[in-house]
């Protein structure tokens, strides 16, 4: 039986789901947590995590000139390191960015429906993402209906994000569960599970404008949903985003040790899991240029975004 068939088959399926031992799945993130990244792979985790950003900027005052800056800054990171996963900006900037790094591997990403309340009517929420996708948005990150899925009306929100997914066309989807707002681990595993369903590409933490935003915790019970539903989907792989309040290369690392026990190697791959971060960025440079040379630099030698 399809489980997105009705309230009631949904209802089943997500309360049927087992039940998150909040004291063990925070007990065990703190314990990864402690876990450090060998000084010969430190190089490589450096790396890697600069290849997993979402290099982001979703405020009123962005400029032509702050997102060009930025996209510079996406393909060429500096100090020999790789360009980032993508950049993630509001919807009227996509066209500035697809000029800025066409010719590289940098994607472009685009907050769409009604981000970040996501209250607004569905055409609407329609519109958004189809006017970012016209304008060359690769993936469309857009945030579920919290109020519909905190009062149970689980098929309002499978259906809202099975149309979105419609919308996107060829670009990925990554649905925000804005984790801080659902109470509980029990609600991220059912709403993980609930957006993986109705067609999700990747789901995401938060929108980093709620606290909080990503913690070990949450991304732990994520990446737990994501494993569990390859399994349960014929092997079908979704991405997990981490997105806000990820600031240092150790809080980097933290992630990083946490994809790769919980849902396992193959997910640490940029296709994979993102970090949505605007100041990490210099971190890592900051941690790569002190391996490269022996020395910190600080951060009045790197550019901010």
């Amino acid at each position: 039986m399809d489980v997105t068939s009705s309230d009631s088959a949904l209802r089943g399926f997500l309360h049927g789901l087992p039940g998150v031992d909040e004291v063990g799945a925070r007990a065990r993130a703190e314990e990864l947590a402690r876990r450090s990244v060998k000084a010969d792979a430190k190089r490589l985790a450096l790396d890697l995590a600069i290849s997993m950003i979402d290099l982001t900027t979703l405020e009123g005052q962005d400029t032509p000139g702050k997102v060009q800056a930025m996209c510079a800054k996406a393909r060429q990171p500096g100090y020999g390191a790789p360009p980032v996963a993508a950049v993630c900006v509001y919807p009227d900037l996509v066209p500035l960015c697809v000029a800025a790094v066409k010719g590289s591997p940098v994607r472009v990403a685009s907050v769409a429906t009604a981000f970040p309340s996501g209250r607004a009517a569905l055409d609407v929420k329609l519109a958004d993402v189809k006017s970012a996708v016209a304008a060359g948005a690769d993936e469309i990150d857009m945030v579920i209906d919290r109020g519909a899925f905190l009062s149970g009306r689980y098929l309002a929100v499978s259906e809202e994000v099975a149309a979105v997914k419609a919308a996107c066309g060829d670009a990925h989807l990554k649905v925000i569960l804005e984790t801080g707002e659902l109470g509980t681990l029990d609600g991220v595993r059912r709403a993980s599970w609930l957006a993986m369903l109705s067609g999700a590409d990747f789901i995401k933490t938060s929108t980093g404008k709620v606290a909080p935003a990503a913690t070990l915790p949450v991304t732990l019970v994520m990446l737990e949903a994501v494993r569990d539903f390859a399994r349960f989907d014929g092997g079908r792989r979704v991405g997990v985003k981490a997105a806000g309040g990820i600031r240092t290369a150790k809080d980097a690392f933290r992630y990083l040790v946490l994809v790769n026990e919980v849902a396992g190697e193959e997910w640490l791959d940029p296709r994979y899991f993102r970090l949505g971060a605007s100041s990490l960025l210099n971190d890592l440079l900051m941690q790569r240029v002190r391996m490269e040379a022996g020395r910190y630099s600080g951060p009045d030698y790197m550019t901010v975004d």
